[in-house]
């Protein structure tokens, strides 16, 4: 199946609340023909654009490949949170990999934040950038280790800014009393996704970058200059950048089999006024200790965006909304009968072990991908260290190309009843409440 054109029809932007809302973006054209380029980047989400701009700025000349609009994947449609640190709490990275290597990841992830708010600000994107994530426990001992995260980045990475909150502070912050506890990041935040991206695409055209929409790639000849082939044309380039996450298909099997897509869902309320207050009393964004997360925040017109709910195929489900108004309603039961005006769902990408998959697959083929959920602010510096090792400073995407990564078991053709397996085994444990 390929999952560009399972649930979504060719060359628009699915229907969200993040559609509607969007900027708006005149199309670039399919490419046509033959081309020459420094580097081709495929994929017009985070990484590619963010490759893209910061290869233009360093003097390269560059071709992006969108097989639909820029911004219509994951990039576009998330829960548009810019989380801290990486997808793995900082004690689980030092017993992993030691406590130097965890630093380092924590400050690429530090930096990342900072380069997302550097960018909108830069390139005077149509975004605003909220403070403020929380996350709600379900569960006493979730309470306490997210407490001891909290004491443990202020004692050893100098990060005092996540408040510990217990189930009155929690309460009040969410207005929900479902939650026995938990914490709020003020050095997180979150953004319109798909304005972000628009933005960075402006930006990338500003500064030379050659952009063709509906431009699906069908193969990649490798060789000393690889040839990039779409169905009306082809890039000849010095260097390919593979920026796909989970639409990478049969590019490269490879990457493949340690990057799994997945999909996921959002739901947009009617605007709810005064009621808004009552559901979060900050403008920040949430989310939860399920295995399969709840995360939501009000929009700017005060409408809950809520992300959540099962789903076991590659294909959508036909009712969306109700899939996660479930959830949705477990967290917040005073919302029933509120009417739904979006519901969307979208395509992430996985790994094993929820770390991004840094890559050389050929000695000029890069890819990065994977980010597990944790992309928004990750996804954006990839682009930008994919785009150092173009140039030849290639020592922090040798930092990230060396965590380790296994190959999903069962291979193509049963990675993904395996994964079911195990989604059905933690979902039923969530609804057990174990």
């Amino acid at each position: 199946m390929n999952l560009l054109y399972a649930n979504d029809r060719q060359g628009r932007y699915p229907p969200s609340y993040y559609a509607a809302t969007a900027t708006p973006l005149a199309g670039f054209a399919p490419l046509a023909g033959a081309a020459r380029a420094d580097v081709c980047v495929v994929g017009g989400g985070y990484t590619g654009l963010s490759a893209a701009l910061h290869l233009a700025q360093k003097g390269f000349d560059v071709v992006l490949l969108e097989a639909h609009r820029v911004g219509f994947g994951a990039s576009g449609r998330n829960g548009g949170q810019v989380g801290s640190g990486q997808r793995l709490e900082q004690d689980e990275l030092e017993r992993m990999m030691g406590r130097e290597q965890a630093r380092r990841l924590w400050d690429l992830a530090e930096e990342a934040k900072a380069l997302l708010r550097g960018l909108i600000d830069t390139h005077a994107m149509p975004v605003t950038y909220r403070p403020g994530v929380a996350h709600a426990c379900w569960h006493d001992r979730e309470v306490a280790h997210t407490h001891a995260i909290a004491e443990k980045l202020a004692r050893d990475y100098d990060y005092p800014l996540v408040e510990p909150l217990d189930r009155a502070g929690i309460r009040a912050l969410i207005g929900s009393d479902v939650y026995k506890g938990g914490a709020i990041d003020r050095g997180a935040g979150h953004i319109h996704p798909l304005n972000y991206a628009i933005g960075l695409a402006q930006a990338a055209a500003a500064a030379g970058v050659r952009l063709h929409e509906n431009s699906a790639v069908t193969r990649i000849d490798h060789g000393p200059m690889p040839v990039v082939h779409t169905a009306a044309g082809q890039i000849r380039a010095d260097h390919v950048i593979l920026a796909c996450n989970g639409y990478l298909g049969g590019l490269e099997p490879q990457v493949a089999a340690r990057v799994m897509p997945i999909n996921n869902f959002i739901i947009a309320t009617e605007p709810l006024g005064d009621r808004a207050r009552d559901i979060l009393a900050e403008p920040v964004a949430v989310a939860d200790t399920k295995f399969v997360v709840n995360y939501w925040r009000l929009s700017d017109d005060n409408r809950l965006l809520f992300g959540g709910g099962e789903s076991y195929g590659y294909r959508f489900p036909a009712d969306i909304a109700k899939t996660v108004l479930k959830p949705m309603l477990q967290v917040y039961p005073q919302l029933g009968g509120t009417r739904i005006d979006h519901a969307w769902g979208g395509t992430l990408a996985i790994t094993m072990n929820r770390l991004p998959c840094f890559t050389r697959t050929h000695a000029n083929v890069l890819s990065a991908s994977g980010y597990s959920g944790h992309g928004v602010a990750m996804a954006t510096l990839a682009g930008k260290v994919l785009a150092e090792a173009v140039a030849g400073q290639a020592e922090r995407f040798d930092l990230l190309a060396h965590l380790p990564q296994s190959r999903f078991p069962g291979g193509p053709a049963l990675r993904w009843p395996l994964l079911v397996l195990a989604m059905t085994w933690y979902a039923m444990r969530d609804r057990l409440g174990l």
